[in-house]
């Protein structure tokens, strides 16, 4: 897995790119976002997430997509249970996966982010592959955009508190920011 600074898609991923994004107000890439996804809810490895980021989604197939029908979302990245990486938007580009959003008294972090979403649920543990996955994926994306600090690496839930919860309980950031630290050293 290597990312092209040219056309900030990574080779060696699945490609599946979403109409939903748009560019960068300024080009800034400093600000990583942890999300979770699921359609229908808690249901793994449907397709769904990708239909619903290419705005393909039949929304007649379950209950719960005619509540999200109208919404144009996009990630940067999906990890799948095995581990498995999808590509939507370019790094490069503005994926909508924030929403109204503030951090370090910013706001509208679509502008600067990228967005990893894993596939699960707020309480459901996540697959030891997918902690391998983004670890493996966060290192690249910090030494292609050194503004990625381990302190700018944050959940959904912390920047669009009581609005989203996100990545979760479920989520080890201790377990994750130990891998991380883990790859400084070597």
């Amino acid at each position: 897995m290597q990312l092209d600074r040219v056309s900030g898609w990574f080779d060696g991923v699945h490609h599946c790119p979403s109409p939903n994004f748009n560019a960068r107000p300024s080009g800034e890439v400093s600000l990583l976002v942890i999300h979770n996804i699921s359609l229908p809810p808690a249901q793994f490895a449907t397709g769904k997430v990708q239909e619903f980021f290419q705005n393909r989604l039949d929304v007649t197939e379950h209950p719960y997509f005619a509540g999200i029908a109208d919404l144009r979302v996009s990630a940067h990245f999906l990890i799948e249970r095995d581990g498995a990486i999808t590509q939507f938007v370019s790094c490069l580009d503005r994926a909508w996966h924030a929403g109204v959003s503030r951090f370090d008294e910013r706001e509208g972090c679509n502008d600067f982010s990228l967005g990893i979403e894993l596939e699960g649920t707020d309480d459901l543990p996540f697959s030891d592959a997918q902690y391998q996955a983004l670890t493996d994926l966060t290192r690249q994306l910090q030494a292609a955009f050194s503004a990625i600090t381990t302190e700018r690496i944050q959940g959904h839930s912390d920047i669009a508190p009581g609005r989203k919860t996100d990545p979760g309980p479920a989520f080890d950031w201790t377990r994750y920011r130990a891998a991380l630290k883990q790859g400084e050293a070597q």
